[in-house]
């Protein structure tokens, strides 16, 4: 956590060392919430493109609902200061997801399959929003009690951990396509 290199392959004269802006992030994360194994950060086109919005995620669909109360953390530039570690840890709060503006996503879990599945959830949120927006049409809006309704069916009181059979399968999934991963 204090961002000393334990192992690491060689690479002869590249000798790379931490990505200094990944290490302020993600160590900060864990550091504050010791209720969480695993962050994941993602610049995907979709993910980037959204965090560029200034209407953040729209409760437009049934996935986005899961997000109602999702953080948002302003951009302040490339994230080596560590600084930025207390305003990134304000903005996640207690929650599973972040939006980095400007820059990408961010989700966590208290597994590796938890953290995954919130953010694949959130990458779906974030391309169907962006198709349904590229349309140009009117967005249907829902009712704010049905809003909040289903956010509370996504929540850790009414439903099973996620990624808790998800997970699983999708390694096994991957046994059959590629174990070569394992190496």
């Amino acid at each position: 956590m204090d961002g000393n290199i334990l192992s690491k392959p060689d690479f002869g004269d590249l000798n790379y060392g931490i990505n200094k802006a990944g290490y302020v992030i993600h160590g900060a994360i864990h550091r504050a919430r010791r209720d969480v194994a695993c962050v994941i950060h993602t610049h995907t086109w979709a993910g980037m493109a959204l965090s560029t919005l200034d209407c953040g995620v729209l409760p437009i669909t049934q996935t986005s609902m899961r997000f109602l109360k999702i953080g948002y953390h302003d951009y302040e530039g490339v994230v080596l200061d560590k600084k930025e570690e207390a305003s990134l840890v304000r903005d996640l709060g207690d929650g599973e997801a972040l939006i980095l503006r400007n820059h990408g996503l961010l989700t966590v879990g208290k597994t590796v399959g938890e953290a995954f599945n919130w953010m694949h959830r959130l990458e779906l949120t974030a391309r169907s929003q962006l198709a349904a927006m590229a349309t140009r049409a009117k967005l249907r809006h829902v009712p704010e009690q049905v809003l909040q309704e289903t956010y509370m069916n996504y929540q850790p009181q009414t439903r099973r951990p996620y990624g808790v059979m998800e997970w699983p399968a999708l390694l096994r999934k991957l046994d059959r396509m590629d174990p070569s991963y394992k190496e």
